[in-house]
């Protein structure tokens, strides 16, 4: 089905795509590209809840649509897909060397992967695989619990936007102002739940679930994120590391505070512990999940 009609997110992509063209003039003033923006994501964000909401009513409305919204749903949550990239860029440092692992990290990272040694490759990593947890596992979750299908995909419209436009440069600036900034709210919640999760997650594994609460009560908020620090500090303090930091990206050095205080020299190994605990607070979530669903059926 999806091989027919595109990924739902590929069709946000094309439709912002359109907003962007029409509308991101650049000989406009600054101030007048910042309002083009907001309408644009605005319309975005009207357009997809209106279609979610119709979709859903569509299937509910059918004998066992149910597993239809869930299989819907589904494809806006990146459990596996983040797995796999993160667990290709450990096997590359294992067996492959240097360039194989630093090709396989530049497919979740923006920083610059020719300036990451060894070291800073299984940091990249490990930090992806913190934030993206957040951003494309629990706060999708979150949103579906929420609203339903419409929630999920109103979150991905707006995560969706965030990538393609939301960035400091010439072309985006303003016109992705709001996008950044809907962003960085919608993923407020989410970001806090993922710490939690991982510190959970801590206390199940040889990881350290004390060492991880207290570098996210030290060391989150000092982030230049307003989100990306909770669970990345979790994940430091759970491996006994220290992550962020200064980083290089697009040639330019970027300054960032360290989460965690524990060791820089992360390897494969760490990156296959920081997996270890994802599978755990994936299971974590579901499971909560699960109960919130068996709660709703009894009191509902």
């Amino acid at each position: 089905m999806l091989r027919a009609v595109g990924h739902p997110v590929a069709w946000m992509g094309r439709l912002l795509h359109v907003f962007d063209r029409g509308l991101n003039d650049p000989r406009r003033s600054e101030a007048r590209r910042r309002v083009a923006g907001g309408f644009a994501i605005l319309a975005i964000i009207s357009i997809t809840a209106i279609a979610s909401y119709l979709l859903q009513a569509w299937l509910l409305a059918l004998p066992f649509g149910i597993f239809g919204v869930a299989i819907l749903a589904s494809t806006l949550i990146a459990q596996r897909s983040l797995y796999r990239h993160v667990a290709r860029v450990a096997a590359a440092l294992e067996t492959s060397g240097i360039d194989q692992a630093r090709e396989a990290v530049s497919h979740i990272v923006g920083r610059d992967p020719d300036a990451l040694d060894g070291a800073g490759i299984a940091r990249a990593a490990i930090e992806s695989l913190a934030e993206s947890f957040s951003d494309g596992v629990v706060a999708p979750v979150f949103w579906l619990a929420v609203a339903g299908f419409p929630g999920i995909a109103v979150y991905k419209t707006i995560n969706t936007a965030d990538s393609m436009i939301g960035h400091r440069t010439h072309r985006y600036r303003a016109f992705g102002c709001a996008a950044a900034r809907l962003d960085d709210l919608v993923n407020l919640p989410a970001s806090r739940l993922s710490a939690l999760l991982i510190v959970a997650a801590a206390v199940s594994s040889r990881a350290s679930s004390t060492a991880a609460w207290r570098a996210v009560v030290r060391d989150a908020a000092s982030h230049r994120s307003p989100n990306a620090g909770y669970p990345e500090a979790a994940m430091a303090g759970a491996l006994g590391l220290a992550l962020a930091g200064p980083r290089v990206y697009g040639g330019a050095l970027v300054e960032d505070a360290f989460m965690g205080n524990g060791r820089r020299e992360a390897t494969a190994a760490d990156i296959r512990a920081a997996l270890s605990l994802y599978i755990r607070a994936d299971a974590i979530l579901i499971a909560l999940v699960g109960l919130l669903a068996l709660l709703g059926v009894v009191f509902l």
